[in-house]
């Protein structure tokens, strides 16, 4: 047996898992937090399974519910949302990347309360308002727009929240 054990290096130099050992691996990897199979593909590929062998992987694991897309879309906007504070368009986004389908998307975005998004979006206005230093009012409006909408919330809404602030400041 080589010092490398069960493992072997791909081309990239990392160890590379047999089928069984992937599988068993990635039952950890899916049970610990959600994953979908865009995701599991990425870690089977640097692991050098890839193609007919990865799929057939995958699938196996979506029969033994491991990997769920619907789940996956659900927790992963509820999570981006209320953890990193995300906008609806930055979490429609990511998940498109990972190659979840818009009808599973719009399921996902049911899991993001309106007004709770709302509340968000104002408490996450004030506070980049307060730390925007730019005495132009003009500019500052068009610094923390920037910033909310890189953060994936919707113009027309931003728009909203700054003006909001703005009137509430001058009264």
């Amino acid at each position: 047996m080589s010092s490398w054990g069960k493992y072997k290096p791909n081309e990239s130099g990392k160890n590379s898992w047999s089928q069984e050992e992937a599988f068993e691996k990635l039952t950890t990897f899916c049970a610990y937090q959600e994953r979908c199979p865009w995701e599991v593909r990425r870690k089977l590929y640097e692991k050098g399974i890839k193609d007919e062998p990865a799929e057939k992987i995958i699938s196996e694991l979506i029969a033994e519910e491991f990997v769920n897309e619907e789940r996956y879309a659900r927790s992963f906007a509820r999570g981006k949302f209320r953890l990193k504070k995300w906008g609806r368009n930055r979490i429609r986004m990511e998940l498109k990347m990972r190659e979840i389908s818009e009808d599973l998307i719009r399921k996902g975005m049911t899991e993001i309360d309106p007004e709770e998004y709302y509340d968000t979006l104002l408490s996450q206005t004030e506070k980049k308002w307060e730390t925007t230093s730019e005495p132009e009012t003009y500019k500052k409006k068009f610094k923390v727009t920037q910033y909310l909408m890189s953060k994936g919330f919707e113009m027309d809404l931003v728009k909203e929240a700054i003006e909001g602030l703005i009137s509430d400041q001058s009264q």
